[in-house]
């Protein structure tokens, strides 16, 4: 099973549309087990994959209480990591995957995971179980799924610093602006901090208790990768039957290899075979389609309102997904395997 954390501290470039459409090809055209986990406050994965009756029924007071908050609120009692914690998975009727659904209450878990954070980086017990609380999720289901995703939002803070901390792979939307190569440093100033604070934490906790920290009898260290980009939202025009950005989004997606090379793929010990990993043009009323139908746009059909020249373009794009999600494989299976060596 392998865990990748769709990420970008900038907000609005398209990452809940393109995670869950990532993750509903690789179920629907891949045939792969998938489950997505939102952990994004504010839930737009989970609204975007259900119609709104069965969003009523998630957050009814009696399921209400197996979202993904629930993790949460056991380590904030002291009970630790509790193996029967039963979460809520539903499957989406058209994304088809399977999804722990998102909960607002999961803003309120900031100051509680920053204070703990801090113990973390000391080697204390207490700290690095609240820290790495997804990864202990992640190893209870390691044998039910080929793939899991995390949606998060766009912030640095501790919520996304657990998450990060629990996956193997991160891949970056990047709209065509200046506001997303800038947060590019962001994320590589942060990543290299965080993973030398628990990688300190977890040797001081060996250091005093004179073991490992283990988590479902494995050790615990920090292997998260970067996993590729993807450019999106600009406007192309057609030169020689080729279809490239018009100039003025031309110039910011021309610096952005740089600064990728710059900021993220310094972060990985194995060079990656494709370190872009797609590129997607604007999709005009596609992108509204699929959310008002709670379906994949790859999988949009006349009764979900298509017509015309917008046929094209949902061939178009699901023509780019999959060159997308194999480039993504070679991606992941080139890093996996040398570290299996």
């Amino acid at each position: 099973m392998k865990s990748i954390v769709v990420f970008n501290n900038k907000g609005g470039v398209g990452k809940t549309t393109l995670l869950c459409n990532i993750a509903s090809f690789l179920k629907i055209r891949k045939n792969k087990r998938i489950l997505v986990i939102d952990t994004d406050p504010q839930c737009n994965t989970t609204t975007y994959v259900f119609p709104y009756s069965d969003i009523e029924r998630i957050y009814s007071s009696q399921e209400k209480e197996k979202t993904i908050s629930k993790i949460v609120d056991t380590i904030k009692k002291g009970k630790g990591y509790e193996e029967n914690i039963n979460l809520l998975i539903k499957t989406s009727p058209h994304f088809k995957f399977d999804i722990i659904p998102g909960d607002s209450k999961l803003s309120l878990s900031e100051d509680f995971l920053s204070k703990d954070w801090f113990d973390a980086k000391s080697g204390e017990y207490r700290g690095l179980q609240t820290t790495l609380l997804f990864r202990d999720l992640l190893s209870r289901i390691n044998d039910r799924y080929d793939f899991v995703f995390f949606d998060v939002g766009p912030s640095l803070g501790a919520l996304n610093r657990s998450v990060l901390a629990a996956c193997d792979y991160f891949i970056v939307p990047m709209s065509s602006d200046i506001f997303s190569i800038q947060a590019l440093e962001n994320i590589s100033t942060q990543l290299k901090q965080w993973s030398s604070d628990i990688i300190k934490g977890l040797c001081e906790y060996q250091e005093k208790e004179q073991e490992s920290f283990q988590i479902n009898n494995e050790n615990v260290l920090w292997h998260l990768k970067f996993g590729g980009y993807i450019t999106q939202q600009y406007t192309a025009k057609t030169v020689g039957g080729q279809k490239q950005p018009v100039n003025a989004y031309e110039k910011i997606i021309k610096r952005i290899p740089n600064a990728i090379e710059r900021y993220l793929l310094t972060l990985n010990t194995i060079q990656i075979p494709h370190s872009k990993i797609g590129e997607i043009t604007n999709l005009s009323s596609l992108v509204p389609l699929s959310q008002s139908s709670n379906a994949p746009i790859f999988d949009l059909k006349a009764k979900d309102g298509v017509v015309g020249a917008h046929f094209n373009k949902v061939k178009e794009y699901e023509t780019t997904l999959s060159d997308m999600v194999d480039k993504l494989i070679i991606n992941i299976s080139k890093t996996y395997d040398n570290l299996a060596k």
